[in-house]
């Protein structure tokens, strides 16, 4: 009887201690999974809290205006270059279009350097001159010259060609039409020829013989060699 006590105590004190096992390992389990509900939470509001600043980033990273592109020195010269004006173009823009038109160098006869302009050019034909290069020939100031090529081209003698020349912003003069001149025949005997009615190609008294109209040639051609 007692051994069979011993046996049934011993039995209760097993299952008993088994019993603790489990309260414990359940008690352990418990503790584990309020871990981990109080962890995934918690990482949850991590993700978000890193994932708010890159949405902020990308705000502010549109939100910035587009950087203007830096023009290189080469453009920044090419620039500079366009936005210059002429001589000729700002004296325009001084002037008024009668003080263009009624243009006088002093102590010169405008007449004569008309036309020794017109000569000049006329020799270069389609092919014009650069003005500088024009006003050095004729000895002129450049601002004398650009005035000058004003009132030609206001009087439809000149035409101007703006080109780049050099880095510089200039005028070939090219010719349009030459000016009627009277200078040329105030001396021809033909405008004081007693025997002028008399005068015709085919006649006694005739242009293509006459001495007075040779002689007045060579003196004319003269002055012309000489004045150039």
């Amino acid at each position: 009887m007692a051994k069979k006590k011993d046996t049934w105590i011993d039995q209760a004190e097993k299952i008993k201690a088994e019993l603790e096992q489990l309260k414990k390992k359940k008690k352990d389990l418990d503790l584990s999974l309020a871990k981990k509900a109080e962890a995934k939470p918690a990482k949850k509001a991590t993700k978000k809290a890193e994932a708010k600043p890159a949405k902020k980033a990308t705000k502010k990273a549109e939100a910035k205006p587009e950087k203007v592109k830096k023009l290189t020195k080469k453009e920044l010269e090419e620039a500079k270059i366009e936005a210059e004006k002429t001589l000729e173009e700002e004296l325009e823009e001084q002037l008024s279009d009668e003080e263009i038109e009624n243009f006088q160098i002093e102590k010169v006869d405008m007449e004569k350097l008309t036309n020794k302009v017109c000569d000049i050019l006329a020799e270069r034909e389609s092919s014009g001159m650069f003005q500088s290069e024009l006003w050095k020939k004729l000895k002129l100031t450049s601002r004398d010259g650009s005035r000058l090529a004003l009132k030609l081209e206001r009087m439809g003698t000149i035409t101007r060609e703006k080109i780049l020349e050099k880095g510089r912003w200039t005028y070939k003069l090219i010719l349009k039409k030459t000016p009627i001149s009277t200078q040329s025949i105030v001396n021809a005997p033909c405008l004081v020829c007693p025997v002028e009615q008399k005068c015709s190609l085919e006649g006694e008294i005739s242009p293509r013989t006459c001495q007075l109209i040779e002689d007045w040639v060579i003196i004319e051609m003269k002055k012309s060699t000489k004045s150039k």
